[in-house]
């Protein structure tokens, strides 16, 4: 490309922003595939702890050689501690460990794909010039009877139980509080410094829960594969993202997308695990997708 075709810097930066939540939910929806690769090998919190060890010395280096800004302030530092004992800790550990107990990887993601839904109904309550009107209602509706039509099919299967559906129902509840706090609570400041505290405040959450856990690391190839893409990929990748994508006001964007996970989820799980998809589980992605989309479009807390 000649220097005259290239594209002026800002509009290069703006179509990079712009094209932001679609990468990030392409990197988002390998992490059920790779926790369904990786479990067998596996204890969830012991994976996480390693997963966490490494993630946080990448960035570690990496802010030190960017010189990048720290955190300003006891309470920034502890508004991030937060966040990422949800983000990561709570999230993922919800995932993984659901995941560990025989939750299919498409229907976990299906589950938690109902965060941007109860994110935007849960925004628009929060005072009468923001109610939630009858298309949302209607969304919210048909999201919970999709995600019944697929948790149904898998009971019948012998594949939910009611301890792994808590699970995924704790990782829901941790990136939903999770979003919403760091919408409401963190300044902006950088993503290198901010992530690494993020991931030492859930590192120290679940380092105490990999010592109860009796299973040990077996590093299969599988598990390294499953661990290399878990750091680079996953955290370096996909939680800047998420992280700068929050900051910069394009959450509601990506909340948009976000119910193309499960779709794209329940595919992979599919071909590479050959985790059944019937019609059941075909009628409840889609039927959840649009009560997601009914409950996000043009509503009350999409960015401006």
């Amino acid at each position: 490309m000649s220097s005259t075709d290239r594209l002026p810097a800002g509009a290069a930066d703006n179509a990079w922003v712009q094209a932001m939540p679609a990468v990030f939910v392409l990197i988002w929806s390998t992490g059920f595939v790779v926790a369904r690769l990786g479990m067998p090998h596996a204890p969830p919190f012991g994976f996480l702890t390693w997963r966490y060890a490494m993630s946080l010395l990448l960035f570690v280096l990496w802010a030190g050689l960017a010189r990048a800004a720290w955190p300003q302030g006891r309470s920034q530092w502890l508004h991030l501690a937060v966040t990422g004992v949800l983000m990561h800790g709570g999230y993922l550990g919800g995932v993984w460990s659901a995941v560990k107990a025989g939750l299919g990887a498409g229907t976990v993601a299906l589950i938690v794909g109902l965060q941007p839904l109860i994110t935007a109904v849960w925004m628009s309550a929060q005072g009468p010039a923001h109610s939630v009107n009858a298309r949302q209602w209607l969304g919210l509706a048909m999201g919970l009877a999709g995600l019944l039509l697929v948790v149904l099919d898998k009971l019948g299967a012998g594949q939910a139980t009611a301890a792994n559906l808590a699970m995924a129902l704790a990782a829901l509840a941790s990136i939903t509080a999770g979003t919403l706090y760091q919408k409401r609570w963190l300044a902006p400041c950088d993503v290198r410094s901010a992530v690494v505290v993020q991931l030492l405040a859930a590192l120290v959450v679940s380092a105490p829960l990999a010592l109860l856990e009796t299973e040990a690391m077996d590093w299969h190839r599988d598990l390294v594969l499953a661990m290399g893409w878990s750091v680079f990929a996953l955290t370096l990748g996909g939680s800047s993202l998420l992280y700068l994508l929050i900051q910069r006001g394009a959450a509601t964007r990506v909340s948009s997308l976000m119910y193309l996970v499960p779709p794209c989820t329940a595919i992979m799980a599919w071909l590479m695990f050959d985790e059944p998809i019937t019609v059941r589980v075909v009628a409840g992605v889609v039927i959840t997708a649009a009560g997601v989309s009914l409950v996000l479009r043009d509503g009350p807390t999409r960015s401006r």
